[in-house]
């Protein structure tokens, strides 16, 4: 018998149905009008897929197809009865009359259901098994014509034999189930036919449909009592053994209980005796804490609670909480090792192998490692590496790390909105764990180990603290010797671990957290540093990434300079890399292909893999008009140039802005307006210009956000050459703030826009002159390759930027009535470095 058998209903009238009640909605029942009317000696067949009608069962029926939904409601409208057939396929939506089988069972409709999703239900009794000799065309659904069987006669002692033995069985599979609804039991009891008894049985047993429609299909009554025997027959032993499964389980868990209360109950009486001996797993736990050399109040503490967990039940959930909690405390390198030495030039040799260029960078480290190398004790500076993506600042803590021969581990703080993430859960929340700081501790297995605090600037507030203000105790050498993680709740020294954050932007760092630290910039490369660390190091890991060798392929110096620039604008390396994978990838397919030979990849395969350049020199467009100049932009992956484009049209004297500009550019845009509309008379401008004109100035790249005072210089010399007819110098591009007197202020990111003013192939950048603390900065090649003009006022701006009255394009471009070109020797000479 099945798990929960649904006891048989009391067999009602059939329901009579409003025909356009019964059947709402569009469907092929719609078109009944259309059909030719059924024979009275046909009946409709209804095909399922999933379940077996007998005669005198009632079954609920989902119905599956457009054509089984059709012949339903036509049957609800005519009011007749219909045949339910088991179709032989049932992956098949509307089978046809050779998907179906030749036996089902005519049957009456008791209720009809649409549900919400739009299915189609129907709950029927089974009336008489229906044996189909011919399918009749020209419907919708399919039709039949058949005979209808009648219940062979019960007569002799053998079937009377057979039906007292079935009922004996299926009373007993039903006392084997645990919910046996009472109502069939009173069914199988009350039966009194042996061929409705052995429909009952099968209709309810849980057998496979081909079994189902065997048993419907065996005509003689003998044949079908003793089918459903057999069947019946295994169906009881299975009952049968799980029963007694269940019985053993039953049984085997009372006394693993019993056995778990005496256990505890004998644990009692040995501490009351005073003769309890620890088990192996608290000897090994006493063992790890005698050896663990912890600090005399972190010792004290592992030690109560040892004594807390020998007194727990080992069932108990607080019992595995503290043993958890002493497996941290145990594995905790609490004990500092001997110092390894430090050797100054063998880290000096370290840095110089591990990476090209960032001399000043290298010489700050080395200096970090001579003073930790002098004074182990002291409270050594924690240093935060500033830059752009891809210029190598994880690898520098690493580098640090191998050169002191210390343990590196990672923390990654991207993301971080948790306080609890720093500094753990408290023991009483199920699954606390310590925060990040003490997880890298223990991985790297020592307490003077170098942590990498990544992406230091990423970290957020959210609803549950700010972990930025966690870090200040951290990072704080006066604090961080007692570090109190939430889930140890003990303290712990973090003085010795040497601390190396990195960010990619100075102002994502809180000003405590910045305080902190030592801020160490890593400005972007040059082209002639890239193409050196791709010669050292990024062409040699691909060809080993790529299963290459050097005998097999090679990459001349002039492709990788056509990669860096048409194919990259960056600061770092990454994109150089990855493109130079792509070339490499190239090769590894010749020679997977069987190509022997070296492979020599040159500019021109450069094109043929990479495809045409991806940026190009738009410097000789861009500035042939007047009103446009080349500013000078810092973004986070490095500097960019940025020009500045002014128009203007007839108006009322309106300042539009466009290009995504924030705030402060917008200041700057106004500043600039004010300022030239303040030197109007001596620029030889018509006094009502302004008023009748409306002046737009534009940034491209308008998908872009930009904000910034520093491209205040730029706008004032693309409104001065816009109002003047004077072309601004193509080569030449500009950065400073201005102020309404004309000074021009100081700027940051020199080094990163001059680098891209140069791989833009500027020759001349004009820079503020309070900005000459950074030209040292500046790489010395750099400083060879261009022309460096230092302003003071925007004066000196003018004078170097503007071209002479019709030089270059600006006859092509009128000032417009009343406006005097400038003349050139009304400035003065530039000042140039």
């Amino acid at each position: 018998m099945s798990e929960q058998p649904k006891a048989p209903e009391a067999a009602p009238e059939p329901i009579a149905f409003d025909p356009l009640a019964a059947a709402p909605g569009p469907g092929p029942a719609g078109d009944a009008l259309a059909m030719p009317p059924l024979p009275a000696d046909a009946v409709i067949i209804i095909p399922v897929r999933d379940a077996v009608l007998f005669p005198e069962i009632v079954l609920p029926v989902a119905l599956t197809g457009r054509a089984a939904v059709a012949a339903a409601q036509q049957a609800v409208r005519a009011q007749r009865q219909f045949a339910v057939v088991l179709q032989r396929d049932v992956g098949t939506e509307d089978p046809g009359p050779a998907e179906m089988h030749r036996m089902g069972v005519v049957a009456n409709l008791l209720r009809y259901v649409t549900a919400p999703d739009g299915g189609h239900h129907m709950i029927c009794q089974g009336v008489q098994r229906f044996h189909i000799t011919e399918f009749l065309p020209g419907w919708p659904f399919l039709v039949a014509r058949g005979l209808h069987l009648a219940e062979p006669v019960a007569q002799g002692s053998e079937i009377e034999a057979r039906f007292l033995s079935l009922k004996q069985r299926a009373l007993e599979a039903l006392s084997l189930l645990p919910n046996a609804p009472p109502p069939l039991r009173d069914a199988v009891e009350a039966v009194t036919s042996p061929t409705a008894l052995a429909d009952l049985a099968a209709a309810h047993m849980d057998l496979k449909l081909e079994e189902k429609q065997d048993i419907l299909e065996t005509l003689d009554l003998i044949q079908r009592l003793d089918k459903v025997a057999r069947l019946m027959a295994h169906r009881l032993e299975v009952l049968r053994l799980t029963q007694q499964i269940n019985q053993r389980t039953r049984a085997a868990f009372d006394e693993r209980q019993r056995q778990a209360v005496l256990r505890e109950q004998m644990a009692a009486i040995q501490r009351e005796l005073g003769e309890d001996q620890p088990n192996s797993e608290l000897a090994e736990l006493k063992a790890a804490i005698d050896a663990a050399g912890m600090p005399e109040a972190v010792d004290a503490q592992a030690r109560k609670e040892l004594r807390r967990l020998e007194r727990t039940p080992d069932a108990s959930a607080e019992y595995g909480m503290i043993r958890t909690y002493l497996e941290w405390l145990t594995e905790l390198p609490w004990k500092l090792p001997e110092p390894p030495p430090i050797d100054v030039e063998e880290a000096r040799r370290i840095l110089d192998a591990d990476h090209y260029g960032l001399d000043k960078i290298k010489q700050r480290i080395v200096e970090y490692l001579a003073v930790r190398k002098l004074a182990p004790d002291g409270k050594a500076p924690i240093l935060c590496f500033i830059g752009p993506p891809g210029v190598g600042k994880t690898s520098l803590g690493q580098s640090i790390a191998r050169a002191m021969q210390r343990k590196f581990v990672r923390v990654s703080l991207g993301g971080v909105h948790d306080e609890a993430e720093i500094r753990g859960h408290r023991r009483t929340y199920v699954g606390a764990l310590p925060g990040d700081i003490i997880q890298a501790i223990r991985r790297a297995g020592s307490r003077d180990c170098v942590m990498m605090l990544d992406e230091i600037d990423k970290m957020g507030a959210g609803i549950h603290g700010d972990p930025s203000a966690a870090m200040l105790e951290v990072l704080d050498p006066e604090q961080n010797s007692t570090f109190e993680d939430n889930y140890l709740a003990v303290p712990f020294d973090l003085s010795r671990v040497v601390f190396i954050a990195t960010a990619n932007m100075f102002d994502g760092i809180p000003g405590p957290l910045r305080d902190r630290m030592e801020i160490i910039p890593l400005a972007g490369y040059t082209a002639r540093e890239k193409l050196e660390i791709a010669k050292r190091y990024l062409v040699r890991r691909q060809i080993e990434a790529n299963g290459l060798t050097t005998a097999q392929v090679e990459i001349e110096d002039a492709a990788i300079v056509r990669v860096i620039a048409d194919y990259t604008r960056e600061a770092g390396v990454r994109t150089l890399e990855r493109e130079i994978g792509r070339l490499l990838r190239s090769a590894a397919v010749r020679v997977a292909a069987g190509e022997t030979g070296l492979i020599r990849i040159g500019p021109p395969e450069v094109t043929e893999i990479l495809g045409p350049a991806r940026f190009e020199n738009e410097l000789a467009m861009r500035t042939s008009v007047p009103g446009v100049a080349t500013g000078l932009a810092w973004t986070p992956v490095g500097g960019d140039i940025l020009f500045i484009e002014a128009t203007r049209t007839a108006g009322r004297g309106q300042l539009i802005l466009t290009g995504q500009l924030g705030d402060v550019m917008r200041e700057s845009a106004q500043a600039a307006l004010s300022l030239l509309k303040s030197r109007a008379e001596a620029l030889g401008l018509p006094a009502d210009i302004f008023e009748k004109n409306d002046i737009h100035v534009h940034v491209p790249a308008g998908a872009t956000p930009k904000d910034g005072p520093s491209a205040g210089v730029a706008m004032f010399t693309a409104l001065v050459s816009l109002l003047t007819g004077r072309n601004v110098r193509s080569d030449t591009a500009m950065t400073g703030e201005i102020s309404l007197r004309g000074l021009v202020l100081p700027i940051g990111g020199v080094k990163e826009k001059v680098l891209a003013a140069e791989a833009a192939g500027i020759a001349r950048v004009m820079l503020p002159a309070r900005n000459r603390r950074d030209f040292e900065d500046i790489p010395e090649e750099t400083r060879r390759n261009l022309e460096f003009i230092w302003l003071e006022t925007v004066d000196d701006a003018m004078a170097a930027a503007l071209e002479p009255a019709g030089a270059g394009g600006a006859a092509k471009t009128p000032p417009g009535p009343g406006v005097q070109p400038l003349a050139a020797k009304s400035w003065g000479p530039p000042t140039a470095h």
